[in-house]
């Protein structure tokens, strides 16, 4: 009787592991298609169709969207491979970068293309450096510059005055711009370097929705910009990744997907 019992009560304790392993097993699995859910990839990671930019500064290269300036490729202009599926509104774009030590790059989004430079593009950018010094921050590329330095929660007023894009480089040019308000800290620049892999990959998260900006580096919001110009703002526009006028450098983007809303 008593060794009846305890062959039992082994089978309950088995089965109860069993079935709790397969439980936890079950919830990951679900909150990790829920988090998923929506997102396509954008680079297949062989090739660069459905890209498009110099061929001279872009390839790919294990596995990777990979951008490289050398000595005899230096950039008097910066350059971009451009994403050819569309013009997204509000979404969400996902994905890893790694960069070297002298590297300066970003992620273009709601921008327009120039006509009298190759390859460049303006508008929002999640900017991207080897040194981690602006990596996070929103730049808006050829346009009105700093938007929010990394850890800044900011807020971009409507413009008053001459709103014509020569007006508004010159005010940024001669620093007399002065319609971003800095209205709450997601902690200290320093701070949030650190979280931020030097030559390793890192994950980024942009998530533009409305007039909200958000950008997101290995999990952690790194810049929030309410843009309220409506002179200036974008509602849609292409995405894009940048080489950056500079010394040599090698940046690489991996494991691109998007979800629009």
């Amino acid at each position: 009787m008593e060794k009846y019992k305890k062959v039992n009560l082994s089978a309950v304790v088995l089965a109860l592991l069993v079935t709790g392993m397969g439980f936890s097993s079950c919830v990951g699995q679900k909150k990790g298609d829920k988090s998923e859910k929506g997102f396509v990839k954008i680079f297949d990671g062989k090739t660069l169709d459905g890209w498009k930019g110099d061929p001279t500064y872009w390839r790919v290269e294990d596995g990777a969207l990979t951008g490289e300036i050398t000595p005899s490729t230096l950039l008097k202009t910066n350059s971009f491979i451009i994403w050819q599926g569309g013009q997204p509104g509000d979404f969400e774009l996902k994905g890893e970068f790694k960069i070297t030590e002298a590297g300066n790059s970003g992620i273009n989004y709601r921008s327009d293309q120039l006509t009298d430079v190759p390859y460049a593009l303006r508008g929002y950018q999640a900017d991207i450096d080897g040194k981690r010094t602006y990596t996070g921050q929103n730049y808006e590329e050829r346009k009105r510059a700093t938007l929010a330095y990394r850890g800044e929660i900011s807020t971009i007023n409507p413009y008053e005055g001459d709103a014509s894009l020569e007006a508004v480089r010159t005010k940024v040019a001669k620093n007399n711009w002065t319609n971003r308000t800095v209205t709450g800290s997601l902690g200290t620049s320093d701070e949030l370097k650190k979280l931020v892999k030097p030559e390793d990959w890192n994950t980024f998260h942009i998530i533009a929705k409305g007039n909200r900006l958000q950008h997101y580096i290995n999990g952690t919001l790194m810049s929030d910009v309410t843009d309220n110009d409506a002179t200036s703002s974008m509602k849609k526009g292409l995405l894009g990744v940048q080489v950056h006028v500079g010394p040599p450098m090698k940046v690489q983007y991996r494991d691109l997907r998007i979800k629009e809303m």
